[in-house]
């Protein structure tokens, strides 16, 4: 079984994924933040390294649904290969940042790596308005998101709640964040767990 979580930076997707994995015995899969040679650069010049970054990304991201499909595991993933195309390199053609020839360089690439690929068994889409987004931004402190303007993530917002709405893949749970804190309140994350609960019966 394959699910995964998506959000906005900074709605919460590593925290669940960690809670989810430790309440069912779920092997996890995070994004490859802290090891990834662009993110640092990026963030210093968008417009320079983003094609480099969205790559990363992607071959990153196809070799973990990859190794998902091939493990025969219970496995939940911190973000999805969708969100790739569908939201941040999009976004970054949007603000100029990705040439039109970048972008449709990287999307003939994207729609190859997905033709091989199923979607997962059920997204957990986490939604949060920009507040929640900011808040739990400071909170962890990473420096190379203090640059992160309002501006962005709102962009990134309308971005995932579009996707959202069209998304057609496979099964979707929608959580609202804004008002949980499934970290300090154990009533919020049981609420949680029993909404994905009631959507994996369903796969079986």
């Amino acid at each position: 079984m394959h699910i995964a979580i998506a959000g906005n930076i900074g709605a919460g997707k590593t925290t669940l994924t960690k809670l989810l994995a430790k309440q069912y015995n779920w092997t996890a899969q995070f994004e490859d933040v802290d090891h990834n040679p662009y993110l640092d650069d990026f963030y210093n010049d968008m417009a320079k390294w983003s094609f480099n970054l969205q790559i990363y990304f992607l071959g990153s991201r196809f070799q973990q649904v990859k190794e998902i499909r091939e493990s025969g595991l219970n496995i939940i993933q911190d973000r999805t290969i969708y969100e790739d195309a569908h939201i941040f390199a999009s976004n970054l053609k949007d603000m100029g940042l990705l040439s039109t020839r970048d972008y449709e360089n990287y999307l003939r690439v994207f729609n190859l790596m997905t033709s091989f690929v199923k979607a997962p068994d059920l997204l957990i889409y986490l939604k949060a308005s920009i507040p929640t987004l900011v808040a739990q931004i400071q909170k962890r402190g990473r420096e190379y998101e203090s640059s992160i303007s309002i501006d962005y993530l709102n962009r990134l917002n309308e971005k995932y709640n579009k996707w959202i709405d069209n998304y057609t893949e496979g099964k979707l749970l929608v959580i609202d964040v804004d008002n949980l804190d499934f970290v300090k309140n154990p009533e919020d994350l049981g609420f949680i767990f029993n909404k994905v609960e009631g959507e994996i019966h369903g796969l079986f």
